[in-house]
């Protein structure tokens, strides 16, 4: 009776130590099947198009053209709840070709609540306008401010590392930006000697071992989020490594304003939106074109430009076509360096009218005027320029 007793439990005592062992295998399989698992990935296609109608006349010279327009995709893919990719491709006729670019490539990771960190090139948040308003959809106007796009004197995109997120500060929002990037870099002779001392932007490869480093500081004093005051600023080595200019610096700063409220009173959505720029780049010596050979000259090598843009729509309005109705108008200003041969203070002023289909669909109406335009056949002499526009701008 002892020994079947024994044998009863030691058969027992195998079995379960069979089962716990093959719980504890199939337990670490599930792990490792977990683990190998491509996650859930998820890719989007968005972006933009617009096109339309242009009237232009420029001093003495006339167009008038139907503008075959620029279409942005933008590629979005997500691999994880953390990591993220984008892309935005643009591509714009060019004569009678086609001509396809990348705007912007960026992988970004979710380090926690309060800080997103990306990689690659970027737009970037220098003011709130390149970033955030610029697309055809967005921009109230068929046009960019004075002073911005990718042959203006402000920064649109660069290739580095960011650092951003948001946080309160007691009862007032805030969002930032922090990043290190290769930096815009000074134009010297090349095709377009004129140009000596303007800043070049979005270059893929860097001119020195310096970096550029900048960031923006966005505030929401009040609960409602309805205006935000935006503080940048950028700094960093310009001049090309192992020439005359590698000493040469830029500092730029910027201060931006956003305000979207409801106003009873008017029926309407009033948005205001608006942003001042200064750059200071080091002064140095440049070829003289218009004196002898090997003469030189220099000046105090500052510019400015802002916008001021204020838009009413009907929201409110008991009336169904009102309501998609949208008035907008914008002034700006541009003032590049005093004795440099790309010297220039226009202003100029712009109105539409916008009708929306839907919250991405828009015809735009528009009328531009710019003064001070600097004369390509003399110097001395400055002309204006008129625009006439229809456009149809869809998101997708």
């Amino acid at each position: 009776m002892k020994k079947l007793l024994f044998t009863t439990l030691c058969i027992i005592s195998v079995l379960s130590y069979a089962q716990d062992q093959s719980s504890v295998s199939e337990s670490a399989t599930t792990k490792i099947a977990d683990y190998l698992k491509p996650g859930k990935s998820k890719f989007m296609l968005r972006g933009y198009y617009h096109t339309g109608f242009d009237n232009i006349q420029t001093g003495d010279d006339k167009e008038s053209r139907f503008n075959p327009g620029t279409i942005a995709p933008i590629l979005m893919y997500k691999q994880s709840d953390r990591l993220f990719f984008e892309a935005e491709f643009e591509g714009s006729f060019e004569g009678e070709g086609f001509d396809l670019g990348l705007e912007y490539a960026n992988v970004s990771y979710v380090l926690n609540d309060y800080m997103i960190v990306r990689a690659g090139k970027f737009l970037l948040p220098f003011g709130s306008f390149m970033e955030k308003l610029h697309p055809a959809w967005i921009n109230r106007l068929s046009t960019v401010p004075l002073g911005y796009g990718h042959d203006g004197i402000l920064p649109t995109t660069d290739i580095g590392v960011e650092l951003r997120g948001a946080f309160y500060a007691g009862n007032i929002k805030l969002n930032y930006q922090l990043y290190a990037i290769n930096g815009p870099q000074l134009k010297v002779g090349g095709d377009e000697p004129e140009e000596d001392g303007m800043l070049n932007f979005g270059a893929f490869e860097d001119n020195n071992l310096d970096k550029t480093f900048g960031g923006r500081l966005g505030i929401f004093p009040f609960s409602n989020s309805s205006l935000e005051l935006g503080f940048s600023a950028l700094s960093g080595s310009v001049g090309s490594q192992e020439t005359v200019y590698e000493n040469v610096s830029t500092n730029m700063y910027a201060m931006d304003l956003s305000f979207v409220r409801n106003v009873s009173f008017l029926k309407s959505m009033v948005d205001i939106k608006g942003q001042y720029n200064f750059v200071k780049t080091d002064n140095a010596n440049y070829d003289d074109l218009e004196g002898a050979p090997g003469d030189q000259y220099t000046y105090t090598n500052e510019s400015s430009a802002y916008y001021g843009q204020l838009s009413i729509r009907p929201s409110m309005s008991g009336n169904n076509f009102l309501r998609k109705l949208e008035l907008v108008g914008r002034y700006s200003a541009l003032e590049t360096p005093e004795g440099a041969l790309w010297e220039q203070s226009p202003t100029q002023t712009a109105v539409g009218l916008n009708y929306w289909f839907d919250w991405r669909t828009v015809l735009k109406i528009g009328y531009q005027t710019t003064d001070g335009l600097q004369d390509g056949h003399n110097a001395d002499e400055t002309i204006s320029s008129n625009l006439i526009y229809v456009h149809w701008a869809l998101g997708f």
